[in-house]
């Protein structure tokens, strides 16, 4: 059965997401503030995992279908690197804040763009070269090079943009010859194997008033995939991928009114530059798709 496109129910659609995936971040920096990384992402992947199993089987085909790729290599090393990704990013979250991870986790897209051209083949004109150039001195704005000691923790967000723009062009890739609930089984399932490899060995007993918490962060994980899942189905991705930004925006409001973090007028100005030059590219690469078309 065909679905009815809707770009404006998509674009509510995707808003939704972004604030979803925004307290998702706030509930694992608070965990993660407590407890170890590693467990706090394997619970969460084991309930990822489970609502991932339960959308395959009630699919076309079920498991059986779910299961069956063109690229078992690759859709392991997909799930391996969104795993350890979000563990990188969480990290991040702790270690630097929500405010400033997000700002410099936001030149992901630029980073798909550079990579598209060697990793898939795609043509990148001069266009998106320079935008991406410029969004890497919004990049450096945020980080003060020379102006103050660099942080080694800034570091973390700027791995977790680079695992996560690999993840994003190896989806693509696959996505050539498997069907994407065949990717999101794969994702959801490998990386709770990963995970629980390497968080049962860290397990540390939670209090009653945090396995509420992690409740949450269960929740708001599978919630998120959902709405982002129908966001998908009901508009085309390039016409609501800008509004994958405002997960800084929801981000950074949690980040300071629940955190007290400071939104540094650095890390705006910087932040700014890098959304601009990623909406540059999304659109230079829609128009580039529409005429392909």
């Amino acid at each position: 059965m065909s679905v009815v496109q809707n770009t404006r129910l998509g674009i509510y659609l995707m808003i939704a997401t972004a604030m979803v995936f925004a307290v998702q971040d706030g509930l694992s920096r608070h965990l993660a503030g407590t407890y170890n990384v590693w467990m706090v992402v394997m619970l969460r992947y084991w309930f990822f995992a489970l609502f991932v199993i339960a959308m395959a089987a009630r699919s076309p085909g079920g498991l059986r279908a779910a299961v069956r790729t063109q690229h078992p290599v690759l859709q392991v090393s997909r799930g391996l690197l969104l795993a350890l990704e979000i563990c990188v990013m969480v990290t991040g979250f702790v270690a630097l804040g929500l405010v400033e991870s997000h700002a410099i986790f936001a030149s992901y897209p630029l980073l798909v763009a550079a990579l598209s051209g060697p990793v898939l083949g795609e043509k990148v004109g001069w266009r998106r070269w320079t935008a991406i150039g410029i969004g890497f001195v919004g990049v450096m704005v945020i980080l003060e090079p020379g102006m103050k000691v660099f942080s080694p923790a800034a570091a973390i967000p700027l791995l977790a943009a680079f695992m996560f723009a690999v993840y994003g062009l190896l989806t693509r890739f696959v996505s050539r010859k498997d069907a994407s609930l065949v990717s999101f089984f794969w994702t959801g399932t490998v990386g709770a194997v990963v995970m629980t490899a390497i968080g049962i060995w860290h397990w540390e007993p939670m209090i009653p008033s945090d396995w509420a918490w992690m409740g949450m962060l269960c929740c708001t994980a599978a919630l998120s995939h959902y709405l982002l899942i129908r966001a998908y189905e009901v508009a085309e991705a390039s016409a609501i991928q800008p509004f994958a930004y405002l997960q800084l925006v929801f981000a950074s409001a949690i980040g300071i009114t629940i955190f007290g973090e400071v939104l540094e007028t650095n890390v705006a100005i910087g932040a700014g530059i890098v959304v601009c030059a990623g909406l540059f590219t999304l659109w230079r690469q829609r128009v580039k798709a529409k005429s392909a078309g």
